[in-house]
């Protein structure tokens, strides 16, 4: 007697076992023994260039190769990349539809294998869900359709210092986070949702920064007595731990001015940001990588790798799957 619920039970099983072979046939498994060539395809922002930085650097100590295109433009959110893309839908000869490189995101797309393609929130609108409508949904098709074989990856990014300017508002902004927690819980949520609409998966460096931001004995912590408003060239304030650029002076128009970079990465937090997309490229630990930036404390470094690799086993985002050998130093 045919029993159709029965066939499609067989059929699902069946499915799912020929999937397991083509992904487990994937040069780039933890398992695998030898060197893994993943190759990216980048679309963001100055939040993209500063969390791959040393990212070739990892790769490199750790025995594998990356082959990196990224297509950024400064302070750009999904909604000017998905503009890009649709104007060359509409006319291939648009020359608002090329970037930088003169290449168009469809270009880009069918000019490599591409095991992985990422994009993320412009970070001053990462905490609002609604600024990702419909724009990632219009990238996804594209990128799908245009580059098949590759896997979406969603690159979260991070909140601001907790010292920002965006939290010193005398008046709050409705809908707007008043501190570095609520700008956090809001991008998480947000980066959350969609990468689970977009079935794909997070890059989760947001999760990394705000660990390492509030850890008991490497967190950053304000100086208390500052006062940016009276200090004089060229005195800053203790900045250790910082993961954001911070306060800086600029010499503009012959006068050195003191700024402040709340939102950027700096060499650490650029470290940190590698550290996570590595384990979440290649399956592999960053714990007891050999390479550190020469500026950057051993045992900080280490705090920080094994930050990254905590953030990217507790978020289930390690692409090819659990990594099941630690190094020693893993042990915070």
């Amino acid at each position: 007697m045919f029993r159709p619920f029965l066939f499609v039970c067989i059929f699902a099983l069946i499915s799912l076992i020929a999937g397991s072979s083509s992904y487990a046939d994937s040069p780039k498994k933890p398992s695998d023994d030898g060197p893994k060539h993943v190759r990216i395809l980048t679309i963001g922002n100055s939040f993209t260039h500063n969390a791959t930085r040393y990212l070739d650097e990892i790769v490199e100590a750790a025995g594998h190769k990356l082959t990196h295109k990224m297509l950024s433009i400064g302070g750009s959110p999904l909604e000017l990349h998905a503009k890009k893309a649709l104007a060359f839908e509409k006319d291939p000869m648009a020359p608002f539809a090329k970037y930088g490189n003169g290449e168009t995101l469809q270009e880009a797309l069918q000019s490599e294998p591409w095991d992985f393609v990422t994009i993320q929130q412009v970070s001053i609108k990462s905490h609002n869900l609604e600024t990702y409508h419909p724009h990632a949904q219009r990238l996804a098709q594209i990128i799908r359709r245009d580059a098949p074989q590759a896997r979406l990856l969603v690159h979260q990014t991070w909140a601001y210092r907790s010292d920002d300017p965006r939290f010193r508002r005398v008046k709050s902004i409705a809908g707007e986070p008043a501190t570095q927690r609520e700008m956090y819980e809001g991008l998480s949520e947000a980066y959350r949702t969609i990468t689970a609409e977009l079935s794909a998966n997070r890059i989760p460096v947001g999760d990394a920064f705000w660990e390492a931001d509030n850890h008991a004995q490497f967190g950053y912590r304000e100086a208390a007595d500052f006062d940016a408003a009276s200090v004089e060239f060229p005195e800053l304030p203790d900045q250790t731990h910082s993961l954001h650029v911070g306060y800086r002076w600029r010499e503009i128009d012959g006068k050195q001015q003191l700024k402040m970079d709340g939102h950027h990465a700096n060499l650490a937090g650029e470290y940190l940001g590698a550290c996570v997309w590595f384990e979440c490229l290649y399956g592999e630990t960053p714990v007891g990588n050999s390479f550190v930036p020469d500026q950057l404390d051993a045992e900080y470094a280490a705090h920080l790798q094994t930050i990254a690799h905590r953030a990217a086993q507790q978020g289930g985002d390690v692409v090819l799957g659990p990594v099941t050998s630690l190094n020693a130093a893993a042990k915070d």
